[in-house]
Formats: structure tokens, C-alpha cells, sequence
């Protein structure tokens, strides 16, 4: 089954803005966020991998510059929504800011490469950002396996995750579901990314944007 709906709110189309996909390290989230704002016309708003000032050093020490990456991060996702709710165009956004505050943050925690009170700090913060924004008007989950995931990151060869092991991808797709059977922001689009190659299948991606332009039309 490619796909997977659940719908928990309703809106007009008029009064969409914020798009987001949501997805582990390497399930297309970048790709598919170019392909559907290059289709709808919407304007785009990638993860800062690009010029990120932690991402090459947390790879290499993750203890060391865990709290760090995070802290920007965080920041970063929530100038992007504020941006998004200012504005007046709809903007799909490239990851969000829970996956930061439910994932990747307390995998370091659990994993001891974030001292607890720096989670803590930073939790804290989290809960004070977020409470004064609200959630995308849909969420698009790619969930993926280990496999698939694997190579995804090996085709795209960036040499900062080289070092990434299989256990920590592993803890995060654990978390990712985990988190996703409870997330009640907004509507929720689940693609199966092992079932279906949006990347390199025209027919495929068609099939995703049918999907995504049913759920944006209220044809539930």
C-alpha cells in the first residue's frame, strides 16, 4: 500500500501555507519537496545542510557538538515558520521543527551524546517556540526501511555521512514511528517510500502528487 491517511483537521484550500515533509535521514524528503513545490508552484524551504556550521563537525565528534546542532536547528525551523505564516504564498518546507524536539534531540539524549541538562535546556526552549506557532496544514511522511534509506545516502554521497552508522538510523526510524502514530498538528499524508520511486519514476511521482493534490482538495 503506497499510501496512508489520516485526516484529524479541515480547511479551505485558500487558506493553505505551510506544507512540510517529514522523514528520516535519506527518505527523499529534499527531492520531493522540490518536485511538489516545481508542480503546485510553490515557493520552497530546504533544511540548511548547505551552510549549517555544526552538521561537518557533529558528524565527526557527536558528543561534542550534539547540543549545538540542535540549538541551530531549532532556530532555524522556527524563523522558517514564522516566514511561512507572515507571508502570502504557500511554502513547503523541507523537515520540521518537532522531528528536531521528538527524534533527533532525545536520540542523542537516550544514545549519551547529549548531557541531560543540555536536553533539558533545549527542550525547554523547544516547548517555548513551538507553544506561539502552529503546526503545517499538511504533513507528508515518508517512511522508509533501513535499506531503503541506505541507499538513498550512499547515491547521493555526502562525505559528512560517511561516519553514520546503521544503529542510529535504526533509533531514529524507531522514533519517527513512534512519534508519527501520536502527531495531532494537523492533516497527515503517509507515503511507503519502499513501495513507490518518486525520485526516478515519473508515473510514481505522479501518483504522490495525485495523492497530495486529493488531500490539499479535501477529497478524502
Amino acid at each position: 500500500m503506497y499510501f496512508h491517511v489520516e485526516t484529524r483537521t479541515y480547511f479551505s484550500l485558500e487558506n493553505i501555507k505551510h506544507i512540510a515533509i517529514a522523514g528520516n535521514i535519506g527518505a527523499g524528503k529534499t527531492t520531493l519537496s522540490s518536485k511538489l513545490a516545481k508542480h503546485f508552484k510553490w515557493d520552497v524551504l530546504f533544511e540548511d545542510t548547505a551552510t549549517n556550521p555544526y552538521l561537518v563537525d557533529f558528524y565527526h565528534e557527536m558528543r561534542r557538538w550534539s547540543f549545538n546542532l540542535q540549538i541551530y536547528f531549532l532556530n532555524n525551523r522556527y524563523q522558517q515558520i514564522l516566514k511561512i505564516r507572515q507571508g502570502d504564498r504557500t511554502v513547503i518546507q523541507d523537515r520540521t521543527i518537532y522531528e528536531d524536539a521528538y527524534i533527533f534531540a532525545p536520540n542523542l539524549h537516550e544514545m549519551g551524546l547529549m548531557d541531560k541538562r543540555d536536553f533539558e535546556n533545549y527542550f525547554e526552549l523547544f516547548k517555548t517556540m513551538s507553544s506561539q506557532v502552529q503546526g503545517p496544514d499538511l504533513l507528508i511522511y515518508l517512511r522508509a526501511s533501513i535499506s531503503t534509506l541506505v541507499a538513498h545516502i550512499q547515491s547521493r554521497g555526502r562525505d559528512y555521512e560517511g561516519n553514520m552508522s546503521l544503529d542510529y538510523l535504526k533509533k531514529l526510524n524507531e522514533r519517527y514511528e513512534n512519534w508519527i502514530q501520536t502527531y495531532n498538528h494537523g492533516k497527515l499524508l503517509i507515503i511507503n517510500v519502499d513501495d513507490i520511486d518518486f525520485i526516478n519514476n515519473q508515473e510514481d511521482l505522479g501518483t504522490v502528487i495525485t495523492a497530495v493534490d486529493g488531500e490539499l482538495h479535501g477529497l478524502f
